[in-house]
């Protein structure tokens, strides 16, 4: 999943001068307010749950602009790791909180097709979109790429050549275990991050200013339960990877740092490499015809 190539690209860009205050960048800007309520943002925020959101949204843009098959719940189920109850039922929430819509093809009324929201989109597509941003800050570019996803079509597109990139050659987190405990617990990955960009607030003088870090403050800033805060922290406190004391970060382990920084040099790589090409080749608009 990381050749040879792809590693030496991820250590040219992490001796880059503005890398870290680049990423310090993303850390503040992925733990800005969200434009979601609190129970769907916790939702998404969870590795099953956002692959399957992932992976909706490439099967909805490749029939909508790639003529890709149909979008269905079936299609779906059959490339996701979840049970396929489990997958539908994770549909059926996302369609309570108007993240999905389900309507009959105009081909064939008995098939219903998936169909993404521009708020899935955008909160999907945060991550990734942020990466390019960082991409933008290190290589000095004005205008920068991520400007040109604002718009949500242009986002999913962009989503949909990264899951194509994961279907083919499987998830780029498998190689960060460490991430990916993160990244399966409900919120951790934003949590993980809150905490990256309280070391580097800390450390790098030109870095934004850390969020609080008392469970009230890290609760309220992550639209989370001080409970499932606590428990968090309690878990990677146990496993000697970061310490808080009296609202004060005082241990990070510096493997884990560096695990972090490996990982987001690769996804600012491997999101800005796909951004050229979709902002050379914008999708087609129009839905396929009945076949």
């Amino acid at each position: 999943m990381l050749d040879d190539h792809f590693r030496e690209r991820i250590d040219l860009l992490r001796s880059e001068r503005d890398f870290r205050e680049a990423l310090a960048g993303y850390c503040q800007a992925m733990i800005d307010p969200s434009q979601i309520v609190w129970s769907s943002h916790k939702l998404l925020n969870q590795f099953e749950r956002y692959l399957v959101s992932f992976m909706l949204i490439h099967n909805d843009y490749a029939w909508r602009h790639r003529g890709g098959p149909r979008p269905t719940l079936t299609a779906l189920q059959a490339m996701v790791g979840l049970s396929p109850r489990q997958t539908a039922g994770f549909v059926s929430a996302l369609k309570a909180g108007r993240f999905v819509t389900a309507f009959a093809d105009r081909c064939d009324g008995r098939v219903k097709c998936l169909r993404a929201s521009p708020a899935l989109v955008t909160e999907i597509g945060r991550s990734g979109r942020l990466f390019v941003a960082a991409m933008d800050a290190v290589a000095q570019r004005d205008p920068g790429r991520a400007a040109g996803f604002a718009a949500p079509d242009r986002l999913g597109e962009l989503v949909r050549r990264a899951a194509a990139h994961v279907l083919r050659h499987g998830a780029l987190i498998a190689p960060f275990p460490r991430i990916l405990h993160f990244a399966r617990r409900d919120c951790g990955y934003p949590l993980l991050v809150a905490l990256v960009g309280a070391h580097y607030a800390a450390t790098i003088p030109r870095a934004p200013a850390a969020a609080p870090l008392s469970l009230r403050g890290l609760a309220e800033r992550l639209d989370l339960s001080r409970a499932h805060v606590g428990n968090l922290l309690g878990e990677v406190d146990a496993a000697g990877w970061i310490r808080i004391a009296d609202g004060r970060l005082t241990a990070f382990d510096p493997t884990l740092l560096l695990e972090f920084e490996r990982w987001a040099a690769g996804q600012m790589l491997f999101y800005d490499d796909l951004a050229a090409v979709v902002l050379a080749d914008p999708p087609d608009a129009a839905v396929p015809d009945c076949a």
